[in-house]
């Protein structure tokens, strides 16, 4: 349920009350058309109470982004909304055609940086500029930006890089927890508020995608920087009421494990002066987390282990308590039990414990031409004072360390990155009630970056328009130069009396400080007064509301004295982390130690700020930006809450209402003449009466007729046919609206929708002449392909006609020699049966017929010698052979050899022609054994008889090796 806030007391009247439901009712019965309006330009009136209104109606209906013109406004929900961070909203931003038509987002804002990097006009560099008070959420949205920018540039063409860009991405998210853990606190206004200020420079590299105009560029991530500004290490020492330490300090005593609580002397319970309110619990306080991003980024366990014992060394460096001394001349003695704790510490610090107390208690000067030196006690508040600058000087060193071991695991070699997104998430605006140095270089920083936005979009949108000759009605805003001047002027402002008071040698009283303030610049309008205030301060009107400072402490914090024993003493640590810290330099001792005469002007805390948020202007200025202005909804932190007094506040302090003024009204795309020709005179294409573009002669030539007013009119001509193609593209008539498109004296003015209808008929033209290209490279293609095609078929046309002739010829050859040897064969066989068996057939023919008549043989000698007749002469030979098997070997070569039916051998009788009477042989008798030569037939499948009958011998060449191997048993 919406709660409304009109900052009256709990105590008002009625009539107040009534009025106030009556406004709350009138209100949300018009807000019904707000909450759909995705941008604050479309407000009418824009006034702050319009805005205000509908700002509100879009949080009640849980939509926390709106667009106002080039800022993007961001309402912190102080609730989890993890749909509206997820990895698929992510790729739906990243992939549409044209995110700005979708919702209000941080993606929208993202998205719109990187194809702004990868731009093939000119790529520029990137800056997200998030801003807001403390509490607001810009470190929420800083992260979600950094999670995008990981997810969509991390596209690699091949694995190996895809490995790579993994790893880097994971590293550059490691980096946010370890830095939020040694970097944020919890304050009066924020839970998790960042205590420094880090500008995050994320790296690309461009990579062709292809080889056409119409394929973009893909920038891949390569690495990251951090570089961080005044880091709050008073925190460590001093915290304010209902503030916390730093979240580390918190997390290793609720995390550590047994063995490290009894390794770091950190007991359940132990109560400890540096470590307030330790009993509430955050989202923060989550130190497995920590551990393992340190893991990832290259801090090993040993020199974790380092790290959180040096902490918890500090944790008991800030319970040594000392007492007033009663003798000027000898050192503060220790309170009760703080020896046990200075023992601790130093064990812990691996610090002798004698020269620390030493050190913390006695101070060494440095005096005379001969640099003699003095020992002098301290008092008590210059025991304190020492203790604590210990302790911060540690913890700074450690933090420093820290982010060059980020930058060094997650930075990428200069070669090997092109652009890079700036991110910038710096502390917002604060005023406590009690502010010191630290608030007044915050504020400072703000200022700062309010000029930047003023200068950057309404300012320099507004003085560019004048010149330009565009019909512009001047919008008033709030320019913060005379606070700036107040604060960083010359030759006369705060922080160079802050830097004079440090160099003198002489004590400075806060009172002092603030009377030198109060005089010297009476003249501001920026400075305020409070005489009702018992303690010295000044006051300083700020863009954001006036803010009170107190002097008391502001010199020395100013001069953050560092004394050169502490320094040395560190040295003597056999820590190895703090051996690294505070490495032992003689340069660096030489330095510690100048004489009296020559000693270099103190660089203070405010110099240095100073010129590193002058280092990153320039940066900004170097940039394209984009401004998100987070907005705190309450000052509770609770969800489905709406002060309006607060909201107000903040919108009139950043500027908003002027910059929907002149976003509404103006121009944001401008694009010089030439270079609107160079990318646009195209177009003319699409206009079939359009004459070629006149080109201008050469320098050389025609001086005296070329003139700068004749091109300018030639580009002008140009410019108007190019300009008369608008309406074509958006397929309306010229008269239908006006295009949003002003031609100036140097530069043509336009909006985001003209400029997309730019890109789109130029996409087109370059569209038709790729096709063209395409058509003409594919017919040429073809044809080469068909020329080839007919010479490859007249090859393999020719290659088998040879191949099948000297086939057929080899073929022929070999049937020839077949058919002549099987002739000759023939006749030969033919020659020898005449020739033998000529006059004794018809004998050797009756005898048979008789003997068998006169003796009948069994069947199966008859079919025997019935197959040894058919297959003479083979079987005659193999039966009257005189040399060889005899008997029952003889037997076995001819059951061997004839397929005789399965059945007893006894059976079975071979009768042999020496065995009858008649002719033995119609030649002579073979001597010895008989051998058959036979060459294999070069037909295929000539030796296979393909349906072997059982009257038939079978295997030529198997009888004969049969027939050899028995003749030699």
């Amino acid at each position: 349920m919406l709660q409304q806030v009109n900052g009256h007391s709990s105590g008002s009247d009625a009539h107040g009350g009534e009025s106030l439901r009556e406004d709350l009712q009138e209100f949300l019965g018009g807000e019904a058309p707000l909450h759909q309006l995705d941008d604050l330009t479309k407000v009418n009136p824009v006034t702050l109470e319009t805005v205000l209104r509908c700002l509100q109606a879009r949080y009640t209906a849980d939509t926390f982004y709106t667009n106002a013109g080039c800022t993007l406004v961001a309402l912190n929900p102080f609730k989890p909304i993890p749909q509206l961070y997820s990895p698929e909203l992510m790729q739906e931003y990243h992939a549409a055609p044209q995110p700005q038509k979708l919702k209000p987002h941080i993606f929208t804002v993202g998205e719109q940086t990187y194809r702004s990097v990868k731009s093939l006009i000119e790529p520029v560099n990137q800056s997200v500029v998030v801003s807001g008070e403390s509490g607001a959420g810009k470190t929420w949205t800083s992260r979600c930006l950094m999670k995008f920018y990981a997810v969509v540039a991390a596209s690699p063409t091949s694995w190996e890089n895809h490995k790579i860009a993994e790893r880097i991405e994971q590293r550059i998210l490691n980096s946010n927890p370890v830095m939020e853990a040694f970097g944020n606190a919890c304050t009066l206004r924020n839970n998790n508020s960042s205590r420094f200020g880090k500008f995050i420079q994320l790296q690309l590299n461009r990579q062709l995608m292809g080889s056409s105009l119409l394929v973009p560029r893909a920038q891949q991530m390569t690495g990251a920087t951090v570089q961080t500004y005044l880091l709050e290490k008073t925190r460590v020492a001093c915290q304010a009421s209902s503030e916390r330490n730093f979240h580390i300090f918190y997390q290793i005593c609720k995390g550590a494990s047994a063995d490290e609580r009894l390794q770091w002397h950190l007991p359940e319970g132990a109560a400890f002066s540096w470590l307030p309110n330790p009993e509430r619990t955050l989202e923060e306080d989550c130190f497995e987390v920590t551990r393992e991003a340190m893991l990832l980024l290259g801090i090993d366990a040993p020199t974790q282990n380092n790290i959180f014992q040096a902490l918890a060394g500090l944790l008991h460096l800030g319970n040594t308590r000392f007492a007033d001394s009663e003798d000027e001349a000898q050192p503060c003695p220790l309170m009760d039990n703080a020896e046990c704790s200075v023992r601790t510490s130093a064990s812990l610090l691996r610090l002798p414990e004698d020269p620390l107390l030493e050190t913390l208690r006695i101070r060494t000067i440095r005096a005379g031409r001969r640099q003699q030196v003095f020992r002098k006690p301290c008092s008590r508040a210059e025991c304190d004072t020492r203790r604590d600058c210990l302790a911060k000087l540690v913890y700074a060193r450690l933090f420093d360390w820290l982010v060059s071991v980020i930058n060094s695991s997650i930075c990428a070699d200069p070669d090997s990155w092109t652009t890079f997104i700036g991110l910038l998430d710096v502390y917002g605006f604060e005023s406590f009630p009690t502010n010191s140095l630290e608030q007044l270089c915050i504020n400072y920083a703000n200022e700062k970056l309010q000029q930047h936005f003023v200068a950057h979009y309404l300012r320099a949108q507004q003085e560019e328009y004048t010149a330009e000759g565009l019909e512009w009605s001047t919008v008033s805003y709030q320019d913060n130069q005379t606070c700036l001047d107040l604060i960083e002027g010359s030759p006369i402002s705060i922080c160079s009396l802050i830097n004079e008071e440090c160099r003198l040698n002489r004590p400075s009283s806060a009172a002092q400080l603030q009377t030198r303030i109060e005089s010297s610049l009476a003249g501001s309008p920026c400075l305020g007064h409070n005489k009702l205030s018992r303690e010295p301060s000044f006051i300083v009107v700020h863009y954001a509301g006036s803010v009170r400072y107190h002097t008391a402490g502001l010199v020395e914090k100013n001069k953050d004295p560092i004394p050169p024993e502490l320094t040395r003493l560190l040295q003597q640590s056999q820590d190895p982390l703090l051996k690294v810290l505070f490495p032992a330099d003689p340069e660096e001792k030489s330095q510690e130690e100048p004489s009296g005469q020559s000693r270099a002007p103190v660089l203070t805390v405010v110099s240095k700020f100073k010129a590193s948020l002058e280092q990153l202007l320039q940066v900004l200025h170097s940039t394209t930006p984009h401004y998100i202005r987070c907005i705190k909804p309450n000052s509770q932190g609770r969800a489905q809450m709406f002060h309006q007094e607060e909201v107000l506040s903040q919108l009139e302090a950043c500027g908003l209402v002027e910059t929907i003024h002149i976003s509404a009204a103006g121009f944001p795309i401008r694009v010089s003449h030439r270079n609107f020709l160079e990318r646009y005179e195209l177009l003319r294409r699409l206009c079939p009466g359009a004459a070629p573009s006149p080109r201008g002669p050469p320098p050389d030539e025609g001086r005296s007729e070329w003139s700068p007013h004749s091109e300018q009119a030639t580009l002008q001509a140009l410019l108007q046919d190019i300009l008369h193609t608008l309406p074509a593209l958006a397929r309306a008539p010229a008269e239908a609206t006006p295009a949003p498109v002003h031609c100036g004296r140097t530069k043509v003015f336009m909006t985001d929708s003209t400029l997309e209808l730019l890109e789109r008929g130029r996409a087109q033209v370059l569209g038709q002449c790729a096709r063209c290209i395409q058509g003409g490279w594919r017919r040429h293609r073809g044809r080469k392909q068909e020329r080839q095609r007919r010479a490859a078929v007249l090859i393999q046309a020719a290659v088998r006609s040879w191949l099948t002739r000297k086939h057929i010829q080899r073929l022929h050859a070999a049937a020839t020699v077949i058919k002549r040897a099987w002739q000759e064969w023939r006749i030969r066989m033919a020659f020898l049966a005449s020739k033998e068996l000529d006059g004794v057939e018809e004998q050797h023919s009756s005898q048979v017929t008789c003997s068998l008549s006169s003796f009948p043989l069994p069947q199966a000698q008859t079919r025997l010698l019935g197959a040894v007749t058919r297959f003479w002469p083979l079987g005659l030979v193999l039966a009257n052979a005189a040399v060889g098997a005899r008997g029952f070997r003889r037997k076995l070569v001819v059951f061997a050899c004839l397929p005789l039916p399965v059945g007893s051998l006894s059976s079975y009788t071979v009768q042999t022609a020496q065995e009858q009477a008649g002719v033995t042989s119609i030649r002579a008798l073979p001597q010895g054994s008989i051998k058959f030569h036979c060459r294999k037939s070069p037909l295929r499948y000539a030796d296979i008889c393909p349906e072997p009958s059982p009257d038939t011998v079978t295997g030529f060449n198997q009888i004969l090796l049969e027939r050899h191997r028995l003749g030699h048993v």
